[in-house]
């Protein structure tokens, strides 16, 4: 049975990416030869569950469960601003700028969590936590390197960029490629209260 790499996520709004992009722009001029992998603009979304390796006979049944969860659920406005890195900024590995998220969106990350296990997609160990990925600092970086990324991200002053209002949830497929993933959306239902539910 044929697989493929997939993950349910929410979009925020292209105006908002924009801001983020510009932000990334920033920080990889400020890192230039550091070595990081940037995520491309277009490719960034707010993951509410990584599945990894889907069956394709479960794409349906993953449909029916953002559907459901989708009716259940309300849209919700999120903040956007602020940097940081994980798992803490003296010891970076993915660069994040930070999300501000209400009690609706860990709802519903919590009931596509739930749903999803019920079709044997592990629980993740680790709590919910909203960030925009917009690097990931690959394994040969140096630790002069590091400290020069820690000093930037020490420097770095974000503010608010704006608020983003989900709508949707959507099911993405990943291809890795060489140059990196490339993200295809495979279906998106809409969260309740959101016109384009009714």
């Amino acid at each position: 049975m044929p697989v493929i790499r997939a993950f349910i996520a929410v979009n925020l709004s292209p105006e908002i990416l924009s801001r983020v992009g510009e932000i990334s722009e920033q920080m990889q001029n400020l890192c230039r030869g550091v070595p990081v992998r940037w995520v491309p603009v277009e490719n960034m979304h707010l993951t509410l569950k990584f599945l990894g390796d889907v069956s394709v006979s479960n794409i349906e049944l993953l449909q029916k469960i953002l559907r459901k969860v989708g009716a259940l659920h309300s849209a919700c406005e999120i903040s956007v601003g602020g940097v940081g890195a994980y798992p803490k900024i003296q010891k970076p590995r993915v660069l994040w700028i930070g999300l501000e998220a209400p009690p609706e969106l860990y709802a519903l990350q919590k009931a596509v969590e739930g749903e999803t296990e019920k079709l044997g997609y592990s629980r993740e160990d680790r709590p919910f936590s909203p960030h925009l990925t917009i690097g990931r600092v690959q394994k040969n970086a140096s630790p002069q390197e590091i400290a020069r990324l820690v000093d930037v991200l020490d420097a770095a002053s974000v503010g608010f960029l704006g608020a983003a209002r989900i709508r949707e949830v959507h099911l993405y497929r990943s291809d890795l490629r060489p140059g990196g993933a490339i993200y295809t959306s495979l279906f998106s239902a809409p969260l309740r209260d959101d016109p384009a539910f009714k």
